[in-house]
C-alpha cells in the first residue's frame, strides 16, 4: 500500500491537495494570544512577535515529504526578510511527532527557526489548519491576511517544477511590508494531513488491533518499516493512529496502494489493491478517531530480512567500488561507470537480486550488467538486475534463475541527481542463488524500445511505439517493466499471437516515473515462436504536466531524466541448457535492428520526395496499395519509418 517512496521528492504520492483546508473567514481574524514550548523546552509567547510588521506561521511534520523539502525554504525566507522585522516560526501539530523527532528533523533539515509544539492542535484548530506544509501571513496587528502554500514548486505524485513561477508567501509577505493588501489572498495548500489528536468513539466497531493492523501487515509495512524507504513506520499503534487521517485520505482517492495498471488486462502476483471493504474499514477507523482496540490481539509483526527486501540474507554483497564517489551539489554528472570482480569462479543461478544504494537523495537509478571480459556488448541480455524508482524485489518463481558466468565482472551504471548539497554515495549488490540442479528454466530480459521519436514543445497525448521484437523459439513470458522519463504519461504492451490476433498484456493509463513496477505475471504465459511483442507509449509535454523539466523543448531520446526513453523491458524464460546458454533476449534485439535497417531502405526506395515517410501518392499498383493499407495503422494516409518497421512481418506473411 504505501510502498516504496524511494527518495524524499519521490514520496510526495502519499500527500494530497486541500482546496482551502481553513475555513475562509480565517482570513480578517486575528490569531489571539498563545503560548507553545519548542522541541528544547523553551516557551514562547505571541507576546514576543507582538512588535513585527509581518508575521509568518507555519505548519510543519517531521515526516511529510512536502514538509521536508519545504523546511529549507522557509528558512531562506526567514533569512532574507529577518532585517525588515518578519518573524517566521513553525508549529508542529501532530499527535504523533515527538520532542525527539522534531530535534532531529531541524538538525537535517537546518531549520533554526522556533520550532515549536502546537499540543492537542490548539493553534492549528483556532487557524482551521490541516496539512503540512501549509502557511499563515499575519500583519502587525496580528491579524491574518494569507492562507495556503508556499511556492507552485511541488506537488502531489511527485511532481515538481525545476523552479517554482509563483512565490506566493514571498509575494503575502512583501505586500504587507509594502503597506498593500495581500494580491492573493487565499491558494491551495498541499501537503499530508495533520495528525490532529481526536477523541475515540467508545462504541467504535473498527479497530487497529482486529481490523487495521492485518491490512497494513498485508499491503504497508513492506516499506513502511524501520530502514525501510518509506518516510514514516506503520508498525507501531501510535504512530500509525497519527496517520489515520492521511492513510483513510489515499486509499480512498485510490492513490495508495501504488498500483497503476488496468485491472481489464493482465493476471499479475504482485498486484497491490484494496478491495472497497477494506477501503472502508481504512475510513470508518479514522472516523471513530483511531481506536486501539485489545492491541494484545494484533497479529505479531511480520519478519522482515534485516536491511533487504530479499527473502533472505544475501549469498553475495558486492560494493561497487572500495570507497564512495562523490557528488557534487549541482550541475550535471554523466553517467558512472564502477567495474568490479564479484570472484565467480564458477557459473551461478540468481533466483533474486537487489541494488541498495548508499544515498537513496542523490541515487536516480543504477543497473548491473554480468560482463565476460569486462564489456557490456548486451545491455538487455548482460542486465543482472535495476534499481529504479517504485522497483519492488520479488524473487523468480520456483525453478527459474538467471545464468550469471563465471569470470565476469560486475558494471554498475549509475545516475546520479545533485539535490542542491555535495554528496556521497557507495551502493551495493546483494544476490541470492540456487542449486543448479533446481533449475529448469533460464530467465533473460529483453526489450521493446525506440529512439526515433520527437516530442513536440507544448503537448500532451504524443504516441509513439516500439520496434515489434518476434519471439524466435517458444518460450514463456514472465514480467513487464516500462520505462520512460518525467514526461511519460501511458504506457501499454501489445502481443500479436502468430493466428493474426492482437491482445493488450498491460496497459499503464497513468504512468508514474516515481513508481516504475516490474509487472510479474501470476502464472509464466506461454509465447509461441512467431508472436511479435510491441510497447506504445504517450507523452505529456504540456506546462500542465508539473514535472516537465521544459514545456517549450522538443524531446528526443536521452540518458538525462529531462530528456526521454521509450523502453518497454520484459523477462522471458527458456528451457536450461548444459552448458553456454542460447542468448536469445540478444537474438530479440538483433532481429529488431535489423528490421529497422530494412525497413529503412525500403523507405528510401518508395520515399519520391525525400521527406522521410511515404505519401499514399508515392505508391502505385495493387500489390503496393495493399501492401500500403497494412502498414498504415492510424490510417492518415502516410507511412513512418517506425510503422513500417513494426509491420514487416505483415508484408513478409503475405508476400
Amino acid at each position: 500500500m504505501f510502498a516504496r517512496l524511494f527518495l524524499v521528492i519521490s514520496t510526495v504520492a502519499a500527500v494530497l491537495p486541500s482546496a482551502c483546508a481553513a475555513d475562509a473567514s480565517v482570513l480578517g481574524r486575528p490569531i489571539g494570544e498563545w503560548k507553545l514550548s519548542d522541541y528544547r523546552g523553551k516557551a514562547w509567547t505571541s507576546a514576543e512577535f507582538a512588535d513585527r510588521p509581518v508575521q509568518v506561521v507555519a505548519f510543519l511534520g517531521v515526516e511529510c515529504p512536502l514538509a521536508k523539502l519545504y523546511a529549507p525554504v522557509l528558512q531562506r525566507i526567514a533569512d532574507d526578510y529577518e532585517r525588515q522585522g518578519v518573524a517566521v516560526f513553525v508549529l508542529d501539530a501532530n499527535r504523533h511527532d515527538s520532542l525527539t523527532e522534531m530535534a532531529a528533523f531541524a538538525r537535517q533539515t537546518k531549520l533554526n527557526l522556533p520550532f515549536l509544539k502546537d499540543l492537542n492542535n490548539v493553534i492549528a484548530d483556532r487557524l482551521g489548519a490541516q496539512r503540512t506544509p501549509e502557511v499563515f501571513v499575519l500583519d502587525h496587528k496580528g491579524i491574518v491576511r494569507y492562507h495556503g502554500r508556499i511556492d507552485d514548486q511541488h506537488a502531489i505524485g511527485g511532481r515538481s517544477r525545476p523552479e517554482p513561477t509563483r512565490h506566493d508567501l514571498k509575494s503575502a509577505v512583501e505586500d504587507l511590508l509594502a503597506g498593500r493588501s495581500v494580491a492573493v489572498a487565499e491558494t491551495e495548500a498541499m501537503g499530508c494531513l495533520i495528525g490532529k489528536a481526536k477523541s475515540k468513539q467508545p462504541d467504535a466497531t473498527v479497530t487497529y488491533a482486529e481490523h487495521i493492523a492485518p491490512l497494513l501487515q498485508a499491503h504497508c509495512v513492506e516499506c513502511h518499516r524501520a530502514g525501510e524507504i518509506g518516510p514514516f513506520s506503520l508498525t507501531d499503534y501510535e504512530e500509525t493512529a497519527g496517520w489515520a487521517a492521511m492513510i483513510a485520505e489515499v486509499t480512498r482517492e485510490q492513490r495508495m496502494p501504488p498500483w497503476h495498471a488496468d485491472p481489464r488486462h493482465g493476471d499479475f502476483v504482485n498486484a497491490n489493491r484494496l478491495t472497497d471493504k477494506e477501503v472502508e474499514l481504512f475510513q470508518a477507523w479514522s472516523a471513530a478517531g483511531a481506536p486501539a482496540g485489545d492491541l494484545s490481539q494484533a497479529p505479531p509483526p511480520r519478519e522482515f530480512t534485516t536491511g533487504w527486501q530479499l527473502p533472505r540474507e544475501p549469498d553475495l554483497v558486492v560494493a561497487m567500488a572500495g570507497e564512495p564517489f562523490h557528488v557534487p551539489a549541482a550541475g550535471e554528472v554523466r553517467y558512472q561507470y564502477f567495474s568490479v570482480d564479484p570472484g565467480l569462479t564458477e557459473d551461478k543461478w540468481l533466483s533474486a537480486a537487489e541494488i541498495v544504494p548508499g544515498n537513496r537523495a542523490i541515487v536516480h537509478h543504477v543497473i548491473v550488467f554480468a560482463a565476460p571480459g569486462g564489456k557490456v556488448t548486451d545491455d538487455d541480455g548482460q542486465m543482472v538486475t535495476a534499481y529504479v524508482p517504485g522497483m519492488r524485489v520479488r524473487p523468480l518463481p520456483e525453478g527459474y534463475a538467471k545464468r550469471i558466468p563465471a569470470g565476469c565482472r560486475f558494471i554498475f551504471q549509475l545516475h546520479y541527481t545533485p539535490n542542491g548539497t555535495a554528496q556521497d554515495d557507495l551502493t551495493k549488490i546483494g544476490l541470492t542463488f540456487v542449486d543448479p540442479e533446481a533449475v529448469e528454466y533460464e530467465v533473460q530480459t529483453a526489450s521493446a524500445r525506440s529512439r526515433s521519436f520527437e516530442i513536440a514543445p507544448y503537448k500532451a497525448d504524443q504516441a509513439f511505439a516500439s520496434k515489434s521484437v518476434t519471439a524466435p523459439i517458444d518460450l514463456q513470458l514472465l514480467s513487464l517493466s516500462p520505462h520512460m522519463h518525467l514526461r511519460g504519461q501511458s504506457f501499454r504492451y501489445e502481443m500479436m499471437w502468430p493466428n493474426g490476433q492482437t491482445e493488450t498484456l498491460l496497459d499503464v493509463p497513468h504512468y508514474d516515473f516515481n513508481w516504475q513496477t516490474s509487472y510479474r505475471f501470476r502464472e509464466p504465459l506461454e509465447v509461441p515462436k512467431g508472436s511479435r511483442l510491441t510497447a506504445f507509449a504517450t507523452y505529456d509535454n504540456s506546462k500542465e504536466n508539473l514535472a516537465n523539466p521544459d514545456p517549450s523543448q522538443t524531446v528526443v531520446w536521452g540518458d538525462q531524466s529531462w530528456e526521454e526513453m521509450l523502453i518497454g523491458y520484459f523477462d522471458i524464460a527458456i528451457p536450461r541448457q548444459e552448458g553456454k546458454s542460447r542468448n536469445v533476449a540478444a537474438e530479440v534485439r538483433r532481429q529488431g535492428a535489423v528490421g529497422e535497417v530494412v525497413a529503412k531502405r525500403l523507405l528510401k526506395t518508395l520515399d519520391r520526395d525525400g521527406d522521410g515517410k511515404v505519401q499514399r501518392s508515392e505508391v502505385s499498383g495493387a500489390r503496393l496499395e495493399a501492401a500500403f493499407a497494412k502498414v498504415d495503422e492510424d490510417r492518415d494516409g502516410v507511412v513512418t519509418i517506425d510503422e513500417l518497421t513494426r509491420n514487416l512481418p505483415k508484408l513478409r506473411d503475405n508476400q
